[in-house]
Order: structure tokens, then sequence, then C-alpha cells
């Protein structure tokens, strides 16, 4: 297989349209798949981590790992990537991603019960479905990529689940998802989302 490197050096210095497409198109046909997309972020780090230093924000994403991976392999999904205070997942559908990110917040739920209230760790997650790049199992690439980015880092508060338009309609069986819609316009683009109503018994 030709690795995702030269593919994009030889889009970059195709000599017309036809053949960049070409190579576009062998990008798409080696690396290019389809599923959900999960991105969280812990909310409210930066201000707690200038004030307590950079262990203390280095303990949080560890415990924070160690309940979302396996929790997230739990409902057949794969971690591609923690970054920082962000984790980077992928699904076969939106449902198993939502399932999972229910399952994390109602164990943070109970963990955070257990210590102070400057140990709590709340996660906001964002999730889109669709057609991305997937390199190999460390980074993934698309629009699908970009949106729910955008939901879990920028738009979502602690413990909120919010997803796509695409994402909603690519459930089998979206009533068992009570959701409350919502519209966003992040970079000049209208975002028509969903916000998963839960109850974390």
């Amino acid at each position: 297989m030709q690795s995702f490197e030269k593919l994009l050096t030889d889009y970059f210095a195709a000599e017309n349209k036809q053949i960049q497409k070409q190579a576009e198109q062998k990008l798409w046909d080696l690396y290019g798949t389809k599923g959900a997309v999960l991105i969280m972020d812990m909310s409210g780090f930066s201000l707690v981590t200038q004030k307590y230093g950079i262990v203390y924000y280095l303990s949080m994403i560890h415990r924070m790992q160690q309940i979302t991976k396996p929790t997230i392999e739990r409902h057949q999904g794969v971690v591609v990537k923690f970054v920082a205070d962000n984790v980077f997942a992928r699904f076969n559908s939106a449902a198993q991603a939502i399932n999972a990110v229910v399952e994390i917040n109602h164990l943070l739920d109970l963990e955070n019960a257990k210590t102070p209230d400057v140990w709590d760790i709340q996660v906001a997650a964002g999730i889109d479905y669709g057609d991305y790049l997937l390199t190999d199992e460390l980074d993934y690439f698309g629009d699908v990529v970009n949106k729910a980015s955008k939901l879990g880092e920028d738009v979502a508060r602690g413990g909120e689940i919010l997803i796509t338009e695409n994402a909603y309609n690519s459930i089998a069986e979206p009533c068992a998802y009570p959701v409350e819609a919502l519209e966003f316009n992040i970079s000049g683009i209208k975002l028509n989302t969903f916000s998963v109503l839960y109850k974390n018994d």
C-alpha cells in the first residue's frame, strides 16, 4: 500500500487537475472509511491548571484516560489518540459513541463522588458521522473530524453530548435517544445539532 504521505506528495505535485483528482481518489480508496467520530474535551481546566500547576493537570488527565479508554473499547470503539486533555475516538455507529459517553459520564460521576470538588472531572463531547480518512491507528482527518472537534472542544459544556444532524440521522432507532435540537454558528458555518438528553442513574 502506498503511504499516506506519498499520496499527498503526488497530489501536491500533480501536473494537472486530472492527475490531482486521481491522486485524491486513490487516497480515499486506500484510506477512506465511514463511521462515527467522537472528540471529548475535559472542561474548565485551563484556569484550574494555572492555579494548581502541571502535576495536578497531568494527574487529572491520567485519571480521565484510565476511565475513558476501556469504556470506549467496551462499546466497540477505538481510541485514535489522546492529545493533552482531549480524547479522539472512532466507532462504527453514532449509537455506540453516544452509549460510550453516557457510561463515561456515569463513571466520572461515581469517581467524582469519592473526592473533593477540586478533583472533579467533567468531559464535553462532540459526535459526527460520515466519511473520513484514517491514515492508520494514529490519526484521522475529514469534515466529520472537524465538526466533532468544534462541538466537543468549543461548544459543548461539561457533561453534555452534542451530535450533528448527520449523526442523529444515522441512528437506527433515534427515538431511543431523547434530544434537544440546537443550532450553532461556528466560524460562519451554520451547524444543526442535537444535545442528547440522558439520565446518569
